[in-house]
């Protein structure tokens, strides 16, 4: 990861708000600390990289909050050596917080623009544990599964079966259940009966999961 930026002190600040926020895992902070967030937005949005807010990234979509990314991987509990599917790469940025926690990420862009983008912006950061795949999120990527968390990080109306079908024994599943309106952002663990039990986090507003088992294009 990059280190030693100008940025260093903007990301020493975020962390202190994150820390408010009621953030806590030592993991997720280190995190924070570490990627160069402002790599990962559009160059005229660079001055507010670090403020604790949603941006555009273009194409109708948008880099969450800092927040929202430290809740849900503080939510995984990761001790660094899971392998991590992450649906929906979006900036890259997430993408990269994930790779400081676990020991691998494989991610799914639908969108080539943005799989582009995030691939560079992920090499820029120094990122060499995460791969972008372009394709239908919703589908998964099989090829490296199981996985023992998986993060959707668009709504759903319902949890993609092929994800269930990727988690391995004593996974979980992250991801904003409801319309394309609003939604609760869920907590799903496969239980030893291979049942999945739901825990709500918090409500959400995320752009909607397109593909094969999301919302219809």
């Amino acid at each position: 990861m990059s280190r030693g930026d100008s940025y260093s002190g903007y990301r020493a600040r975020l962390v202190e708000v994150l820390r408010g926020r009621g953030i806590s895992d030592l993991h997720v902070l280190r995190a924070v600390a570490e990627v160069p967030r402002h790599l990962f937005v559009p160059e005229a949005l660079r001055a507010q990289a670090y403020e604790d807010a949603a941006l555009p990234i273009g194409k109708s979509q948008t880099i969450s909050a800092p927040s929202t990314h430290a809740r849900i991987l503080q939510s995984l509990k990761l001790k660094g050596t899971e392998r991590i599917l992450e649906v929906g790469t979006g900036s890259g940025y997430q993408t990269a917080l994930l790779a400081m926690c676990a020991g691998q990420v494989f991610s799914v862009e639908r969108v080539a623009t943005l799989a582009e983008q995030a691939r560079a912006a992920l090499t820029a950061a120094g990122v060499r544990n995460a791969s972008v795949l372009l394709g239908d999120g919703s589908l998964g990527w099989r090829a490296y599964a199981p996985y023992d968390a998986i993060i959707v990080a668009a709504a759903s109306p319902a949890v993609p079966g092929p994800l269930v079908e990727q988690l391995a024994p004593g996974g979980r599943i992250i991801v904003p259940l409801g319309g394309q309106g609003r939604q609760q952002l869920t907590l799903l663990t496969v239980g030893e009966d291979g049942a999945l039990r739901e825990a709500p986090l918090t409500d959400a507003t995320f752009v909607p999961l397109r593909g094969k088992h999301g919302f219809d294009d």
